[in-house]
């Protein structure tokens, strides 16, 4: 018997979107009429939020509260949330409001319905900005490109999973999580039940997802953590320059030997010396990572360390 749902909201310096968020969940609460939790993870922010979502608390019973003594990221925010949740099934969204509240009316109609697992999907996005949008193709083209575990384009974390699902994913213990990437390897996600949004305006703060450093980052871990491509396609890469320096070896001696022609060839050599050594260190570095990765992961240190505020 399906009787309740958790609401697990990641907030990271989100101030002035918490109240309002607050206030279209109830209402969307109102309608569905089942018993209902709301997990706010604070994400170590900097600002008003948790203050804000304490004021929540004590005005509403079912607001929850995950506490996080630093950023720990978003990725670990929905899992945080996901080990405190109780519901039948668990909705995973953000504070910043691009993801409707209204959204979920649908998606638990679905999972009434028997769906077990409700994807969204964003038909637009406000003001991504022309870098943001091309290094988002960028992501998922290279992601895609290089991994085995394809992961769509456009589909925000903002989805429903049934308890079945919940419980499974928190059998997963990595230290680097992509959680787009953990549904897609337990479910054909080209399945599953899709719901299309409008992403709106922001009431307030700038938008989280940048360009940055940090989402470089974020690509090259998640193409490793899903995928041993790259060290295949470093391998290729080496039988085509040992190929091309054989060809260049046999062209020098049919010209010096052969056809009794001068090779000056300095030029010729210092570039394939520096071009060589670029690729060993590219092969090496592809290498390190991974054993980097391997490193961390055995060390099995904690996601993140948090505190817990419930009325």
């Amino acid at each position: 018997m399906k009787k309740s749902i958790s609401l697990v909201i990641s907030a990271y310096n989100e101030e002035g979107n918490v109240k309002e968020l607050h206030r279209q969940l109830s209402e969307v609460l109102t309608g569905i009429k089942m018993d209902a939790e709301i997990i706010f993870v604070n994400d170590g922010s900097r600002d008003r939020t948790l203050l804000y979502c304490h004021e929540l608390q004590k005005i509403d019973k079912r607001v929850k509260i995950v506490n996080f003594t630093k950023n720990f990221g978003h990725e670990a925010a929905m899992i945080a949330g996901m080990e405190y949740a109780k519901g039948d099934a668990v909705i995973f969204m953000d504070a910043d409001l691009q993801n409707p509240p209204t959204v979920m009316a649908e998606m638990v109609k679905l999972w009434q319905g028997g769906e077990k697992i409700v994807l969204t999907r964003r038909k637009n996005q406000a003001n991504p900005g022309m870098i943001y949008k091309m290094c988002q193709k960028l992501f998922y083209w290279g992601l895609n490109f290089l991994s085995e575990v394809k992961i769509p384009k456009s589909m925000p974390d903002f989805r429903l999973l049934d308890r079945e699902y919940v419980d499974f994913l928190k059998k997963f213990d990595e230290r680097d999580v992509l959680f787009r990437g953990m549904l897609s390897l337990i479910t054909d996600v080209e399945k599953l039940s899709v719901i299309e949004y409008h992403s709106p305006e922001r009431l307030s703060g700038e938008t989280k997802y940048k360009f940055s450093l940090r989402s470089i980052k974020l690509a090259v871990d998640s193409v490793i953590q899903f995928s041993v491509r790259p060290l295949y396609l470093a391998m290729y890469f080496a039988i085509v320059i040992g190929f091309i320096s054989f060809g260049l070896g046999a062209y020098v001696i049919i010209e010096k030997f052969i056809m009794g022609n001068r090779v000056p060839g300095y030029a010729a050599i210092m570039t394939t010396i520096t071009f060589t050594a670029a690729v060993i260190l590219f092969v090496l570095a592809i290498i390190g990572i991974y054993i980097g990765k391997i490193h961390l992961e055995t060390k099995k240190r904690p996601l993140f360390f948090a505190e817990y505020f419930e009325k």
